[in-house]
């Protein structure tokens, strides 16, 4: 007649676990150059901030997370006294959250501003 007839098609191999792995193959793949792109780099950058929010002493130019450039002053447990300006005697100082600081800059930096 016109409609040919349909065969159903045989069926191959059973999926082993060894077709399973290889399906998630590309996804393991995935989260390994993620890790080795994105998050190890993270954690590294996290740690030496900590490194260096705990070695801040007095006398330190820093620069915090508001652009704000000062010489640490007085350090505390959380927060930490930021010199911002010094002028004819008096001397501007600011409380900021030791985890604002955001870079320690070479000494005499603030002198060559």
């Amino acid at each position: 007649m016109l409609i040919s007839s349909a065969y159903a098609q045989t069926a191959g191999a059973p999926a082993g676990a060894e077709n399973q792995l290889l399906g998630f193959l590309p996804i393991i793949l995935m989260f390994v150059v993620m890790y080795f792109l994105m998050i190890r780099p993270q954690m590294k950058r996290a740690k030496e901030h900590r490194n260096m929010l705990a070695a801040l002493q007095k006398g330190d130019e820093v620069v915090t997370a508001g652009g704000i450039v000062g010489k640490v002053t007085k350090v505390g447990e959380a927060y930490v006294t930021v010199e911002v300006s010094a002028s004819e005697g008096k001397s501007i100082e600011m409380n900021f959250q030791k985890s604002t600081i955001q870079t320690l800059l070479p000494k005499g930096t603030i002198k060559a501003i």
